[in-house]
């Protein structure tokens, strides 16, 4: 074996001496053991024991082992399931305290048998999750464990993971679970499973934790063609932020006032969303989706746009006269609203005719007062003891409607 020696004395602290072991290429179940020493006459610390496991030439990361006061020789066992075609470097290190005392380590060796107090892991997996999930790696390993072992997910450059759970198999065989929670893209990178026992530490191989980002699209959707109930879109959504693959697409519409909002799944480019009110605006985005939970994205840059009016339902109801004089008439009717209409934007007209001087007379007028709850018009300027024929004309961009004519007899001079 190897042998390393330091002397701490006039020495200050913080400086540090190392050991570096040959690049192993085991192919087998192998243990490695060692015996090391950390004493002083004065009974303080002379330093801090590292053990690092370095794997193909990486990083060297964070200790795996470590130890500061001994008083006798012992032993330790690395159990390290980093195997060929992937090679791994042992690296012994000794940081010095300022006090005076000496750090050793004699018989390091490399036996070609399990590790008699320490268990060995098997493969440990890599994991991909959605950015904001938690992401579970699976520890299995061979060999026992109790309560005062620790077990932890060291990770490089990125923060450890402890323990979630445990499940124990038999006196051969445990599971350890361990959780990054509400995973970003700062935590992906390369974790192992770490177990710390009595007789020394337990090392899986590196996995890597893969974060992808849920995909949003960088542009809205586009309008195709526009009906009074209806919109055709394109959904406009090969180019995202994010990660694929995409595996589903969905359109969340939503009316620009109010609450009401839908989503439809679409399963092409194009997309025609029905059923819709007519002269209403509505935003709509595109909502997709990757693999594994939580990969939905959210919703996309919003197209806003109105649908077109529609013909009105029907034309003004219950036209009655509301008083007759000699030039005049006033009359009244239902009141209706958008559900008649169809269309915010429109116009009453009051049309009527009568006979003057032998020749039929028609004339139109606007009516201002539609939104009144008793909505009511006076025609002047009439002749006395004259039939007036009078309709009312509901009118919209996209058409008209028309009520029941009534005729009225103007009254005496």
């Amino acid at each position: 074996g190897s042998f390393m020696l330091v002397n701490t004395s006039r020495r200050f602290s913080g400086q540090k001496a190392h050991l570096l072991m040959p690049h192993l290429k085991e192919n087998d179940t192998h243990c490695i053991d060692f015996h090391y020493y950390v004493s002083s006459k004065s009974g303080a610390s002379p330093g801090t024991l590292n053990v690092y496991v370095k794997v193909n030439d990486g990083p060297i990361g964070n200790p795996v082992w470590n130890t500061s006061i001994t008083a006798t020789w012992s032993r330790a066992e690395l159990a390290i399931s980093t195997f060929w075609p992937n090679f791994y470097q042992v690296v012994f290190e000794v940081v010095t305290s300022g006090h005076s005392g000496y750090v050793a380590i004699d018989e390091v060796k490399v036996l070609g048998h399990p590790c008699t107090k320490t268990p060995h892991f098997l493969r440990l997996q890599s994991v991909e999750v959605n950015a904001g999930q938690f992401a579970t790696f699976q520890c299995t390993a061979n060999g026992g464990t109790d309560s005062s072992d620790r077990l932890w997910l060291q990770g490089i450059y990125v923060r450890d993971a402890p323990l979630k759970d445990i499940k124990v198999f038999n006196a051969r065989r445990f599971v350890a679970l361990f959780s990054v929670v509400n995973a970003t893209k700062r935590d992906a990178g390369n974790y192992r499973c770490m177990i710390r026992t009595e007789g020394g530490v337990g090392v899986s191989n590196y996995a890597e934790l893969i974060v992808k980002e849920p995909p949003v699209p960088i542009a809205p959707p586009q309008l195709s063609s526009v009906g009074a109930t209806y919109l055709w879109i394109q959904l406009n959504a090969n180019s995202i932020n994010g990660d694929g693959p995409i595996i589903q697409r969905e359109v969340e519409y939503r009316t620009s006032s109010g609450s009401w909002y839908d989503i439809q799944p679409v399963d092409s480019t194009s997309y025609k969303i029905g059923h819709l009110d007519p002269d209403t605006e509505y935003e709509i985005s595109v909502l997709l989706t990757r693999p594994g939970e939580g990969g939905t994205g959210s919703p996309g840059p919003a197209l806003k746009t109105r649908t077109k009016c529609a013909d009105p339902m029907r034309g003004p109801r219950r036209l009655e006269v509301v008083e007759i004089k000699s030039r005049q008439i006033t009359i009244c009717w239902e009141p209706f609203g958008y559900n008649v209409t169809r269309c915010h934007r429109y116009n009453l007209t009051v049309h009527y005719r009568y006979q003057a001087g032998g020749q039929e007379q028609v004339r139109e007028e606007v009516s201002w007062d539609t939104e009144s709850s008793h909505p009511q018009h006076t025609i002047t300027n009439l002749s006395p003891y004259t039939n007036v024929s009078i309709k009312l004309v509901l009118m919209n961009p996209e058409g008209r409607k028309e009520s029941q004519e009534l005729v009225v007899q103007t009254d005496e001079d």
